[in-house]
């Protein structure tokens, strides 16, 4: 038998999972890791010790389990697959080592004023002509000129910049890649029309010769190094494939990858990828190609989750419980209780509602200075209101950006879920009440590291279509719209979209 292993490096927590050529899951493993936030507004990760450890630790363990548990081999592993929070940036030196830590996707908003810069000198318009997309907090391009101008010294010794799983794809081969569905979002420096760097707009930012090398994202680009092999179990020799970004895997990892459907990814920030068969032309999205030629999609996320509901958890729990029932419970035991908690509130929150702009905002108002709120607090409402009021302005969040999708030529014929957030019923309840929208839930909800065993299985010829990924997935379930919450959850949806419309400008100010 041979095998595949699929690795994911996310927000909060990296997974991975080895599978079999009829994709089949032998073992899987996670370990969580932290989000560094050194300054408003930015969002960081050490290369280093959380991308390169968290593989290693994962594919040792998964190897090391292979072998007791099922007498697997390493040598049996044929190709390894990597995903990773996409857009992000680290510059390397040329013995490959980050300069920097590295500067994360849109959560991070430092490169507002470069965004300005690139706009007045190149052009809206020509940016998205060129690119598809206009510049926003999800830019990789305006990052890569931060770096330029507020870190000359870093930018002087970078040799590449890098995106996540091309870091952990260079540590394993040496090869310095990113993927074309990556790399779109590194506007406005990728040309989506011609699928390559743009010459003119690159020189504007950087050096031709500091970015990586171009690939699809199921292409094998490389071969495990004897040195990668020592560190991470690994055969030496064994295949690697470009891998992607983790939304793009997790759409594929549940079969969303058919024209018209949606995928919902349920993270520390909420993600969609809705498959078109054509380039959408819109500003409130990131228009986007996909893992294969051929096929596009419209790409949007909100800047805030389950990092909302960590917020709730560090911030307005943790420290108020007793240390002795702290020790009892893990994180899963902590949301479990605080989910029970908030059900004592009633659907609709008891009037309050939540602006999830804790981070800013991304799709669809791309509002880098947008700020949360909780509003119509009164001194009868209690925590439990709280949080029920923050689950339900996240799925707010989502309502507003399936609304704008629903403007634009294209639909929405089904929806399936994936992602930590789906173990939450009040999560994934309140989103189809206040959505009004039917929601599949697959059998296999691990994720991006099984989307990335996919790819891998296309790389080796196991499958010859990315539509083949249907005789992996099977969906397990619906969650459909509850009628009875439907009325208070779009009066509140209405206020909801007021708030924001009527305290922008506020926003700005209080920056």
């Amino acid at each position: 038998m041979a095998y595949v292993l699929g690795i994911d490096i996310g927000t909060y927590e990296s997974k991975g999972v080895l599978v079999d050529s009829e994709g089949k899951i032998i073992v899987t493993k996670s370990v969580p890791h932290k989000l560094e936030v050194p300054r408003p507004g930015w969002a960081e990760h050490d290369a280093e010790n959380v991308w390169w450890n968290d593989f290693k630790l994962l594919s040792n363990s998964i190897i090391k389990e292979a072998k007791l548990s099922y007498s697997i081999d390493s040598m049996e592993i044929q190709a390894v697959g990597v995903s990773a929070i996409a857009p992000a940036v680290v510059p390397i030196d040329k013995k490959g080592i980050p300069l920097r830590k590295a500067i994360l996707y849109g959560v991070d908003t430092r490169a507002d004023k470069e965004i300005e810069l690139l706009n007045d000198e190149i052009g809206e318009d020509v940016i998205f002509e060129k690119g598809g997309q206009y510049l926003s907090s999800q830019s990789s391009g305006p990052k890569i000129l931060w770096i330029q101008r507020n870190e000359p010294e870093v930018y002087e010794k970078t040799y590449k910049f890098l995106c996540g799983s091309g870091y952990v794809a260079y540590k394993l081969t040496n090869e310095f890649i990113i993927d074309r569905y990556t790399a779109a979002s590194y506007s406005p420096l990728f040309n989506i029309n011609n699928l390559s760097w743009d010459d003119e707009i690159v020189p504007k930012i950087t050096e031709a010769d500091k970015l990586p090398n171009l690939a699809w994202s199921h292409e094998i680009i490389g071969e495990v190094t004897k040195e990668a092999a020592l560190e991470t179990g690994l055969t030496q020799g064994t295949k690697v494939i470009a891998g992607t970004a983790d939304a793009l895997s997790e759409s594929i990892s549940v079969g969303a990858i058919h024209p018209g459907d949606l995928m919902l990814m349920y993270g520390s920030s909420t993600f969609f990828i809705n498959i078109v068969d054509s380039l959408q032309n819109t500003r409130s999205f990131w228009p986007n190609i996909h893992a294969v030629e051929g096929l596009y999609t419209i790409t949007g996320g909100t800047s805030t989750a389950g990092s909302l509901t960590r917020w709730y958890l560090d911030k307005l729990m943790l420290p108020f419980m007793d240390q002795s029932e702290m020790k009892k419970m893990d994180t899963s035991d902590l949301y479990t209780y605080i989910t029970k908690e908030a059900l004592k509130s009633p659907v609709g929150s008891n009037g309050l509602i939540t602006l999830p702009y804790f981070s800013g905002e991304r799709t669809p108002i791309h509002h880098a200075n947008a700020k949360g709120m909780i509003f119509g607090l009164t001194l009868q409402h209690t925590k439990e209101d709280i949080y029920r009021s923050i689950i339900e302005g996240i799925a707010f969040s989502i309502r507003h950006n399936i609304d704008e999708m629903k403007k634009l030529n294209t639909s929405i014929k089904r929806a399936v879920i994936v992602g930590g957030g789906v173990k939450s019923d009040l999560w994934v309840q309140s989103v189809s009440d206040i959505c009004n929208m039917s929601q599949n839930v697959p059998n296999v909800t691990i994720g991006a590291a099984y989307g990335n065993a996919f790819l891998c299985a296309m790389a080796l010829g196991w499958h010859f279509e990315l539509k083949d990924v249907d005789t992996w997935v099977e969906l397990d379930y619906k969650v459909e719209p509850k009628k009875e919450n439907c009325e208070v959850l779009e009066r509140n949806y209405n206020i909801y979209r007021k708030l924001y419309e009527n305290n922008k400008m506020l926003m700005n100010e209080i920056n």
